[in-house]
């Protein structure tokens, strides 16, 4: 079989040590800034720091007033800062792979594929943006990552991806072992990919369940549950006072509940509004900005505090119900199927397979209603 090491580069699992922070809102509503001053204050605090940009221009570099290159630059003060360029990233994850296609196959078909004729496809920038925090990560070099992304629908997709990567394995997992096809081929495939790969290592038994297919599968967990910590990965919401604004932070609020992201408080940029749209997240009235950074790190949140918010998904055994927290959302934009043995949820523009606890699974949804920003399933 494929070694665990390829398979995690195919598939960006990741086990974080570091607190990682992004911002969501609208773009012009202040993000990139919020993220600077976030690093900022950081560092000051004797936390080591690295700050993320997926901005290619100069916009950030100036706004930083500090130039930035692909490689993590020290700013002084335990703090670094990194461009990603997505080229470079392209071409170094696919020599890696290249290398290891080498190493665990006997006769290797992308040897002939170099990483300076690919292009980027869609969503290339977000599993290469994801596995660049990974790494970083891992190093160890830093406390926290500070990630300023695109905000939107693409950065939940990108951190979703942990998830929706594990459910496609387990659905056709299970969809493949219970067909007659799979009964008739596994006694070729088995020898055939004994011979093939792993140096001729003979195989035996179910070939999703060899040690190094397990491994990845555990990678990928360590990522989805990454993604729900609110200690290892957290959102904030950025908004200006505008409708606009505001009706877009709440539209990604409720999406990022979707992948059980924590939305863990909120950035009011130009507004002397108290921020009523959003409770129950704590507010943080932002002044405006200068070129004295202090008053906005100060304006800041506590971000090594425990965040206390509603969580995205709760789950109460004794009356046999899971509540889902949509704050945005009405019970007309969430959708529930249960085609297979998980439910689906359709809410904005994701779709999600809840995960059930084992009292659940297995169990068809008995009766659903929206209550108090709260879609509450019941399995009776």
């Amino acid at each position: 079989m494929l070694s665990s090491r390829f398979i995690r580069l195919l598939i960006f699992g990741w086990s974080l040590m570091a607190l990682i922070l992004t911002f969501l809102g609208k773009g012009g509503s202040g993000r990139s800034t919020c993220a600077i001053a976030t690093a900022k204050k950081l560092s000051a605090q004797g936390q080591r720091v690295l700050l993320v940009t997926e901005d290619a221009g100069p916009g950030f570099g100036l706004l930083l007033g500090h130039g930035v290159t692909s490689t993590p630059t020290s700013l002084g003060n335990n703090l670094w800062c990194i461009q990603l360029q997505f080229t470079q990233l392209l071409e170094q994850n696919w020599e890696q792979l290249k290398k290891l296609e080498a190493e665990y196959l006997r006769d290797p078909f992308f040897k002939a594929v170099y990483g300076q004729e690919l292009s980027l496809l869609p969503g290339m920038d977000q599993a290469l943006t994801l596995n660049s925090l990974r790494e970083y990560d891992a190093s160890g070099d830093y406390d926290v990552i500070v990630h300023d992304g695109p905000g939107n629908q693409a950065s939940l997709r990108m951190w979703g991806m942990p998830a929706g990567i594990d459910w496609y394995f387990r659905r056709f997992k299970q969809v493949f072992q219970a067909s007659q096809f799979s009964q008739a081929v596994m006694p070729f495939v088995q020898p055939l990919a004994g011979a093939v790969l792993s140096g001729g290592r003979s195989l035996s038994g179910d070939l999703f369940n060899q040690p190094e297919v397990q491994q990845s599968t555990g990678l990928v967990g360590q990522g989805i549950a990454a993604v729900k910590d609110p200690m290892r990965v957290r959102a904030y919401l950025v908004s200006g006072g505008n409708d606009v604004d505001i009706a877009t932070a709440r539209y990604l609020w409720s999406a990022a509940q979707q992948i059980e992201m924590t939305v863990a408080g909120v950035l009011l940029n130009r507004s002397p509004e108290p921020g009523q749209d959003f409770e129950p997240l704590p507010v943080h009235v932002l002044p405006a900005p200068t070129d004295n950074w202090q008053p906005l790190m100060d304006a800041l949140p506590d971000y090594v505090a425990m965040p206390s918010v509603p969580g995205p998904v709760e789950i109460d055994l004794a009356t046999q119900t899971v509540r889902l927290f949509f704050p945005s959302f009405d019970k007309k934009q969430i959708q529930l199927t249960q085609y297979g043995p998980e439910v689906t949820i359709e809410a904005g523009d994701q779709r999600r397979n809840l995960t059930l606890p084992k009292a659940f699974q297995g169990r068809s949804v008995t009766g659903a209603k929206f209550q108090a920003g709260y879609l509450i399933l019941s399995f009776g």
